[in-house]
């Protein structure tokens, strides 16, 4: 129980939460797409942990789950990318894991010069490699008929119908995690609800600006509606409001800002990704935030008091000065 509460928090922490009942509803989001995808989450969030533990990273990190939730998305990437059926992306996926722990680290004393925190890098640079790597290797090859094979071929009819809309709101939240299944949005709102209000109704201003700022900028709407588009904003809405910076009026404005931002730069990105894929991962997010919180600290009505921390996030670790850790 001691190991499975980090393990939980490791799946939480995706989305800034020190929770494990939250934790615990993504997992069964998880599990509903696919009893792989849910293998392969807690799986990967498990590795990452255990990884973390014999290294002897401290105890506040990997119990607050900071250790499992890049671990947990490269092992996601791994079964949508290379065919979750195959032993030999078992393999690599275990492999993966492991080094995602030591990039953590890496890039963790890299950008503890600046004060910044490291979010999803080490995850998007072992997926990166990972979808350049694999296709030189015969038993590794990229699976094109995954679950959540991002991008996919778009429609060119831009009207949106409201079914679209809906289910492009939840399906932001589930394609953090490759996830098409809007119920599976569904869920992860919920486990945000569970651990934090605040957290939630930030979540929603996220998705609803990924929607909005991907439609006025004509974005195929099969693209919107299929949450590609938006995963990203409510990523980084989340981290400007609530995590790294105060949950307040001045801060949730900022952070639209950045959640449009994001949006716009998503398709830029995986142009410019094309010779791999053309996959964006969460390249957008780490950006944009990294940006955002630089020129914050420039702005003394963003920044607000330091010690001011919301409901349902990891004291310390999530916040600015000790930015070496999420």
């Amino acid at each position: 129980m001691r190991f499975g509460g980090p393990v939980l928090r490791g799946l939480a922490q995706v989305v800034f939460l020190d929770n494990a009942w939250a934790g615990a509803v993504f997992g069964v989001a998880l599990w509903t797409a696919g009893w792989r995808y849910g293998l392969y989450g807690l799986g990967g969030a498990a590795l990452g942990t255990a990884a973390a533990c014999l290294l002897g990273v401290t105890r506040d990190r990997v119990g607050a789950g900071l250790e499992g939730f890049n671990s947990c998305l490269t092992a996601l990437c791994c079964a949508v990318l290379l065919d979750a059926g195959r032993p030999a992306t078992v393999v690599f996926a275990f492999a993966a894991c492991l080094v995602v722990t030591v990039v953590t680290a890496a890039v963790a004393r890299l950008l503890r010069v600046w004060d910044l925190p490291t979010l999803t890098l080490p995850y998007c640079l072992l997926a990166g490699a990972t979808s350049l790597a694999a296709p030189a290797f015969g038993r590794m090859g990229p699976h094109a008929a995954s679950l959540a094979a991002l991008p996919r071929a778009a429609s060119r009819v831009d009207v949106l119908r409201p079914d679209d809309v809906a289910g492009a709101f939840f399906r932001n939240l589930s394609q953090i995690f490759f996830l098409e299944q809007w119920s599976a949005g569904a869920l992860l709102l919920t486990g945000l609800f569970l651990a934090s209000r605040v957290a939630g109704w930030v979540a929603c201003c996220g998705s609803a600006t990924g929607i909005v700022t991907a439609w006025a900028l004509g974005a195929p709407a099969a693209r919107i509606a299929d949450g590609t588009m938006g995963y990203n904003a409510v990523l980084v809405a989340l981290a400007l409001c609530g995590v790294f910076l105060a949950a307040t009026r001045t801060t949730l404005l900022y952070a639209v800002l950045g959640a449009a931002t994001a949006t716009a730069l998503t398709p830029a990105i995986g142009h410019l990704l094309a010779p791999s894929g053309g996959l964006p991962f969460t390249w957008p997010f780490v950006l944009t935030t990294l940006a955002f919180l630089l020129a914050a600290r420039s702005f003394p009505r963003i920044t607000g008091p330091s010690d001011a921390r919301p409901a349902g996030r990891a004291a310390g670790p999530h916040h600015r000065g000790t930015a070496a850790t999420r």
